[in-house]
């Protein structure tokens, strides 16, 4: 599959930097293998005012559990929230079907690979607070086990680049059908740039 992807931004008389669903509510999903991810989520939740759900919410021994707790803490979300993370492995599109937006950080791995090894040393070292709070990491997780965050980076950047390239030809804004995904690339500019837009746009509602 080739790894070209256009980019859509948000120009004047273009596409606006977020639908909604029409009735001042949004409900924004993250994806990306980037670690500009859960910095996004919350610029973007902090902008809006609307809750920022961030990936480790997610998690619960079983599907079913995984599915009624994330269901649980969209709902208490009142409507409008930012969702940081991919959880279709595991429950398909019970997420992605609940949005209005939906937006893709694709940087380069050479721009965020070195910025989450940075993160990670300063939590290694208790400079910066762990992930998860109360689960401080340890350099044996984070050196030699898969589930290291390193790790993942290294190794999905590809997969998870097509998996989103197959998302924005069935959603993607100008190229699908229901069409309300966006791709964020390059090296920064772009991404702030649709932040501004989003400022503007919350500073008019």
């Amino acid at each position: 599959m080739s790894t070209t992807t256009t980019s859509v931004s948000s120009t004047p008389g273009s596409t606006p930097p977020l639908f909604g669903d029409g009735h001042g509510k949004y409900r924004i999903l993250l994806l990306g293998n980037s670690g500009k991810r859960s910095t996004t989520g919350r610029e973007l939740a902090a902008i809006l005012g609307v809750p920022s759900i961030g990936a480790r919410a997610g998690r619960a021994p079983s599907p079913e559990e995984l599915k009624a707790k994330v269901g649980a803490t969209l709902g208490e979300a009142g409507g409008s929230w930012v969702a940081d993370g991919d959880y279709r492995t595991k429950l398909g599109n019970f997420v992605l079907d609940k949005t209005t937006d939906v937006v893709w950080l694709d940087p380069p791995l050479a721009l965020y690979f070195p910025r989450i090894l940075l993160r990670t040393i300063l939590r290694l070292l208790r400079i910066e607070a762990p992930c998860s709070p109360g689960c401080p990491e340890r350099f044996s997780e984070v050196l030699f086990s898969k589930d290291s965050i390193l790790w993942w980076c290294l190794t999905h950047h590809r997969s998870n680049r097509e998996r989103n390239q197959e998302r924005m030809a069935e959603i993607g804004i100008g190229c699908g059908t229901r069409r309300r995904m966006r791709r964020l690339g390059g090296w920064g500019e772009e991404r702030r740039v649709w932040l501004e837009s989003v400022k503007e746009l919350a500073k008019g509602e």
